[in-house]
């Protein structure tokens, strides 16, 4: 999966107005769905819908990528990681960004300074990659981790579904 702007918090964030919020829902449901379909259900022409697609895409307001299932693909071990950090935050969140086991990295307030979502192949990749690799990052006091037995929900429809 693409990863997101480790920024996206930090500045202003531009407004989405409905329209393009439609859009974003018609990709949401299928990301390959042709402009012209896309234009139809929100109406709007296959040219308008691509010049807001791609402006939507140039001011990062949405990626377009491909999803798998890391059941599907061999990676069979997932878990959330809680660490503790003695000192700056930021380093200690740029060395776990830069592995690819690692595919979430969000500061936190609360019980731990970092959550890390981590995919690996078996328990054995799971106990390298925290034993090994992330209690060895500097800086890194304690980490906690949360083994996942069954993932129940995932979605990526934020920003455009009401509860």
């Amino acid at each position: 999966m693409a990863s997101r702007n480790a920024d996206s918090r930090s500045g202003p964030s531009t407004p989405v107005d409905a329209l393009s919020l439609a859009i974003i829902e018609q990709l949401q449901e299928d990301g390959r769905r042709p402009y012209a379909a896309i234009g139809k259900a929100v109406g709007l022409s296959e040219a308008a819908v691509r010049q807001r697609v791609q402006k939507l895409l140039d001011q990062g307001v949405m990626q377009i990528v491909a999803v798998t299932d890391p059941l599907t693909v061999g990676l069979m071990r997932q878990a959330m990681v809680g660490v503790n950090v003695e000192g700056d935050l930021e380093p200690v969140a740029e060395a776990l960004a830069a592995m690819s086991e690692c595919e979430y990295v969000v500061m936190t307030a609360g019980s731990f300074d970092l959550m890390v979502e981590i995919v690996c192949e078996d328990d054995d990749h799971l106990l390298e990659t925290i034993n090994r690799r992330i209690r060895a990052i500097p800086g890194v006091r304690s980490t906690e981790s949360f083994v996942y037995l069954k993932l129940k929900k995932q979605t990526y429809m934020w920003g455009t579904r009401q509860p």
